[in-house]
């Protein structure tokens, strides 16, 4: 028997590939298959099962592709109704692979579908569970994704799911290995643990959630306190792992189509396409295409994609660096943005040869921030989480996280001058292009965000420890 967790960190997601005897399982697996095609074609194991824990919110699954190409079925866990063909596993069904059994165990409360997979190894071993969103390492799904597709409240899903863990998960031995869907960094969860492999044991001594005595009303407070509204993507995404989606390969296909430069603004007036650069903040910068936004591929790309943009049927049309086309589109797809009209021939280079117009973003440095601001006179706009603001800021900042920058700009004056940073650059950088492309140019982006800001002179509020802000 192998175990193997496939972790793809700008989604902070987990994939799991089983293998025994000549068979194989994967669970969760990722939009793009390929590489599990491979990976088996290698190992030389025919797949049996493709596991869904339940109807992803954050990413596309990649279980419709891999079930075409390989003619293993989907198993999804009881209420489930997905409209392609799929097993829908009874509670407590059992499905060998090998010389071990996965037992669905059905626990609802992140969605009512969620289904917990105990691995029962070839000597009849409670081994693992694989938990998907019902419960992560440092914390639990949260109850408010499901409540359109549920007719119930938050609360109420937050009371089923606490019955899911005390009478399916914390019933299991203390040495079971736990898998989780997803580690910190998610939107799934609220507090999760960089680790992504735990135990039975340590969870219920160590995750608030599992805390022993603990009331049914506890639970439902705590688990629902300090909830943030999801990203609008979320919904669509169920709903394309829910009906089906179009195949990987011909969105890639799309996506790889070379736009030459004389045609590219005709391409995206016609189609409506939104120029998306991924290069980095500090390229960008010095020069990008007008009204291009810019969420840089090295980055938290997918979910601030999905996050502000949104709308997984808005035409995108891209600028990359030479050789990161093909990531970008993988990337775009694996959070449902399949409507990919082609990408810039030759990168940012060949629009400058053609002589075409080129804006800029006034990025100055830490330092210079530092000799042109004035606290309390000057305006100062912080777009870090809330959590990064409480703990530390520059005095009188305003804080106006990047993921409602949609609700907040509106607010803007466009005479008045700002400062706008983050932590490092990146978010700044995407707020900065959003803003320039609704017309603000009145604004000095601060290179190196906050980290750079603490190095100056410029005074700070006094620092809290994030752990405890979040409490």
């Amino acid at each position: 028997m192998q175990i193997e967790q496939i972790y793809t960190g700008c989604l902070a997601q987990g994939a799991y590939y089983i293998t025994s005897n000549g068979e194989a399982a994967i669970i969760d697996p990722l939009r793009e298959i390929q590489p599990y095609l491979d990976r088996l074609e290698r190992d030389n194991v025919k797949l049996k099962y493709i596991f869904e824990t339940h109807f992803h919110a954050d990413f596309v699954s990649g279980h419709v592709d891999l079930s075409k190409k390989t003619g293993a079925p989907i198993v999804y866990g009881p209420s489930a109704n997905p409209e392609f063909e799929a097993i829908i596993a009874t509670d407590g069904q059992e499905f060998t692979i090998g010389k071990i059994k996965i037992k669905a165990l059905h626990t609802p409360g992140h969605t009512m579908e969620s289904t917990t997979y105990l691995l029962i190894d070839e000597n009849g071993k409670e081994h693992a569970i694989f938990s998907g969103d019902t419960l992560f390492i440092g914390d639990v799904g949260r109850p408010d994704l499901a409540q359109k597709a549920a007719s119930m409240t938050q609360e109420q899903l937050a009371g089923i799911l606490f019955h899911s863990l005390r009478n399916k998960i914390m019933t299991l031995a203390d040495d079971v290995i736990v898998y989780p869907a997803h580690g910190a960094g998610s939107a799934c969860g609220k507090n999760m643990s960089k680790e992504t492999v735990g135990t039975i044991g340590n969870q219920k001594a160590t995750n608030y959630a599992l805390r022993a005595n603990m009331t049914e009303e506890e639970f439902i407070n705590e688990v629902t306190e300090g909830l943030l509204p999801p990203p609008a993507y979320f919904g669509m995404n169920v709903a394309m792992n829910k009906q089906g989606y179009e195949s990987f390969d011909t969105v890639l296909n799309n996506g790889m189509k070379a736009i030459k430069a004389n045609d590219f603004e005709a391409v995206a007036e016609d189609s409506g396409a939104l120029i998306l650069d991924t290069r980095k903040n500090g390229v960008f910068a010095k020069g990008f295409i007008p009204q291009s936004i810019n969420i840089g591929i090295e980055g938290d790309f997918a979910p601030w994609v999905g996050a502000l943009i949104a709308d997984v049927k808005q035409p995108i049309i891209l600028v990359t660096e030479i050789g990161q086309e093909e990531e970008s589109v993988t990337r775009l797809s694996r959070v449902g943005f399949d409507k990919l009209i082609g990408h810039l021939e030759g990168g940012f280079e060949t629009w400058k040869k053609a002589a075409k117009e080129i804006d800029t973003i006034n990025r100055i440095t830490a330092e210079e921030f530092s000799k042109e601001v004035k606290i309390g006179e000057s305006k100062i706009i912080d777009i870090r989480k809330e959590s990064e603001y409480c703990a530390e800021h520059v005095e009188e900042a305003f804080s106006k996280p990047l993921a409602t920058i949609n609700e907040w700009l509106k607010d803007i004056d466009p005479k008045e001058p700002f400062f706008l940073h983050c932590a490092g650059g990146y978010r700044s950088m995407i707020a900065a292009s959003i803003l320039q492309a609704r017309g603000f140019r009145n604004f000095s982006e601060v290179e190196g965000g906050f980290n750079a800001i603490a190095k100056t002179t410029v005074p700070k509020t006094d620092f809290v420890c994030q752990s405890k802000v979040l409490k």
